[in-house]
C-alpha cells in the first residue's frame, strides 16, 4: 500500500485511514467519534466548489471534512479491483 495525505485524494479515491499526525487528544477523540477510525476506508465522494470542506463515503454514510481536520489523518491507498 502506498502512504498518502488527505491533499493527494481526487474524487472516487479510496484509502484506509492508518492514525493520526500530530493531532491534540481532544481532536484525535473527536474525529473518533466521527468514525474516523484506524483501518477504516472511505471514498471521496466529492468537493465543494471552493475545495472545502470534502465529502466522504464510510461506514455507510456521508460525512464532511474541512481540509484541516482531514490534513491529520494518516493515510494508505486502497484499490478495489
Amino acid at each position: 500500500m502506498v502512504s498518502l495525505i488527505f491533499q493527494d485524494l481526487a474524487v472516487g479515491d479510496s484509502a484506509r485511514i492508518t492514525g493520526f499526525d500530530n493531532a491534540g487528544r481532544a481532536y484525535r477523540k473527536r474525529l473518533l467519534a466521527m468514525g474516523l477510525t484506524p483501518g477504516t476506508e472511505f471514498k471521496v465522494s466529492r468537493f465543494a466548489p471552493m475545495g472545502d470542506p470534502v465529502q466522504i463515503k464510510l461506514r455507510g454514510f456521508s460525512l464532511s471534512l474541512r481540509k484541516d481536520e482531514a490534513s491529520v489523518l494518516l493515510l494508505e491507498s486502497v484499490t478495489h479491483d
